[in-house]
């Protein structure tokens, strides 16, 4: 894999991250809007949302975090 290769792969990656932390964020949203902060659905979505938010936290701590998208904490 060439250098140009990660990079890419690595950029990718990090959309992807960013992409499904803000899709549970919207998702805890609506489920709370409806009164099942209970659920188990709610849970799943609370325990990815936390998942991504650590992805996202250990990018900005080695400056690898992208200055143009919002703040995950």
């Amino acid at each position: 894999m060439t250098p140009a290769e990660k990079l890419a792969a690595y950029e990718a990656m990090q959309q992807f991250v960013q992409q499904r932390y803000d899709e549970a964020v919207a998702r805890m949203a609506q489920l709370k809007a409806q009164g099942r902060e209970k659920s188990a659905t709610y849970r799943q979505m609370m325990g990815d949302k936390l998942q991504f938010q650590n992805v996202l936290s250990l990018y900005k701590i080695y400056g690898l975090d992208n200055p143009d998208r919002k703040d995950a904490s």
